[in-house]
Order: structure tokens, then sequence, then C-alpha cells
């Protein structure tokens, strides 16, 4: 019995016949049905029943079936492994960012030029979504990886998170505003955002997740005056005056930068997380993995 025969009879069932498996696999017809045969001969037992149009298995050969397919996925399994050390892989991976996440701080595009470079046979797509709209490309399959803001909801156990960034939200205003009420010492309440008309991200991203589901649990639906997808453009418009924006974490240089002041949130402080996800009950793409593992060398925070 050789692995060969067991991938043609497996081809046969699928194909319902000889002659489709023949094209199939491209062989000729006399040359497969001499093939099944020998594996028939080797196992002492009929696996098929050649009908006038199907060939269909026997009770023994669909016995055997589950088996032919485990013993081929195997063998694809092994194959991939080596060619994982071989640097020798082929295929596809689909990875997704949030939009803007792909910066300086974390160069995707630099670990993807020195994934190509030692996996050139690899194809690798790139696209920018939101972080729910990834996360449920990655539900359905299509996409192997993605860079998201997890927005606090429960992930399905069949996520794999690796968070490399947490960073703390704050309400951001026009650096010559009067201090509003509730504002204290570069701290603000997130009960008393309730009277600002806010600026935010847009729906189905992750800090704007965070910060709904905790105006929720404080008992208000926030205003939203303004949305952008870009942080640098929500702080010009709260620099403008236009409102409150919410945004990640700010350094004392980078508000005066910008033109306005950072507020601590409190009562309860809140933090965004930036986190690497892939599904873990997809293990046969050994590109993907070999591309998880680059990005989780290069993305992990500094310590």
């Amino acid at each position: 019995m050789e692995l060969r025969q067991l991938r043609y009879f497996v081809t046969v069932v699928e194909e319902g016949g000889f002659t489709r498996a023949a094209e199939r696999l491209h062989l000729t017809q006399p040359g497969l049905s001499a093939q099944i045969k020998q594996l028939e001969r080797a196992l002492g037992q009929q696996l098929l029943d050649r009908g006038p149009r199907t060939v269909t298995p026997t009770a023994v050969g669909a016995a055997v079936l589950e088996h032919a397919r485990a013993a081929l996925a195997a063998a694809d399994r092994i194959e991939a492994t080596v060619q994982e050390f071989t640097g020798l892989l082929r295929g596809h991976v689909r990875l997704g960012v949030i939009s803007g996440a792909a910066g300086e701080e974390f160069d995707v595009a630099a670990v993807l030029a020195g994934f190509h470079t030692d996996h050139p046979a690899v194809g690798i797509s790139l696209t920018e979504d939101t972080a729910d709209a990834m996360l449920a490309a990655l539900d359905r399959g299509d996409l192997d990886i993605a860079l998201v803001g997890l927005t606090g909801a429960a992930l399905a156990p069949t996520v794999g998170v690796e968070t490399v960034l947490e960073t703390p939200l704050v309400a951001a205003v026009a650096a010559d505003a009067p201090p509003g009420p509730g504002e204290h010492a570069g701290t603000i309440p997130l009960r008393a955002l309730r009277e600002h008309r806010l600026i935010c991200l847009p729906p189905g991203t992750g800090l704007r997740g965070v910060f709904e589901r905790a105006c929720a649990a404080a008992g208000f639906t926030p205003d939203i005056a303004f949305e952008a997808a870009a942080p640098p453009l929500l702080l010009r418009l709260a620099a403008h005056g236009l409102g409150t924006a919410v945004v990640p974490g700010l350094t004392p240089a980078e508000a005066t930068a910008a033109g306005v002041r950072a507020l601590d949130l409190v009562d309860p402080p809140l933090r965004g997380r930036l986190a690497l996800v892939w599904r873990t009950d997809h293990t046969g793409n050994p590109a993907a993995r070999a591309l998880l593992g680059q990005l989780r060398l290069a993305l992990a925070p500094a310590h």
C-alpha cells in the first residue's frame, strides 16, 4: 500500500468515477484503475463498487476512506512542517490591520518586506478595516491574522490573542478652553462627559467600543458630534474648540504640539488594547503561522 494509491482512492470516491478522477489526477483511466486494483489486492478487500454510471465505496471502502483522508492530511502536515524548517514556504497569508496602525510605531510594512525576502513564494494580502469588521472576517476564515483594537467584547474561544500595546484613554480639549464641569487637576470623571459634545473614532473601532461600553455601564449615551478614523484629526477638531476628543493617551509634549489639554479619564479609568489575533483552530496554513511568529517578535512590547 502506497500513499499515492490512497490519494487515488480518495479522488475516485470524491469524483464518483474513474474518468473524472483520472482527469483531475492527470492520469490515464486504465492506469488509475490498475493502481486502485493494486491497493485492493494489498488490503485483501474490494473498496469500490464499480457501477455502469457511478463508482461508490463498499462498506469496507467507506470505513477505509476516513483513515485514508486522515493519512493524507498527516502527510501534508509533515511536508508543510519540513518546508517551514527549510524556508520553502508556499501559500498565501491574509493580514488585516486597523486604520492608522501600520505607522512608524508598528512598522508592519517592514515586517512584511522581511518576510517576503525570507519566503518569496508566499503571497501576502493586506487590508485595513475596523476591529469589528476584521474580527468578523477572521471568524469567517477570510483573514488569517489581524492587528486590531479590542472593544472589550468577549472573543470566541477559538481566537488567539496577544496584546502588543495598552494605552489609557484621555479626554482632549482645546488648550485655551476654560475648565469644564468635573475637571480637576488634569482629570475628569467619565460621567462628566455626559454634558460634552464628543469627538471619537468611528463605530467598530476598539477604542470606540471600550468607550461606549463604559458609558453604557455609567448609564448614559455619549453625544458624538464628530467622527474620524485618525486620532490626529480628532485632536485638530478638539484644538479648534469643536468638542472633547476621546483619544489614546498623550504625553505633555504631544498635547502641547496638538494645541490641546489632555485630561485623564477617571471613575473609571479606561484603557485600550491593540492586539494580534488569529484563529487557533485553523492550523493548516504554515505560512500564516510563520508570519504570525514574525509579527509577534516584531511587535512585542518592550520591557
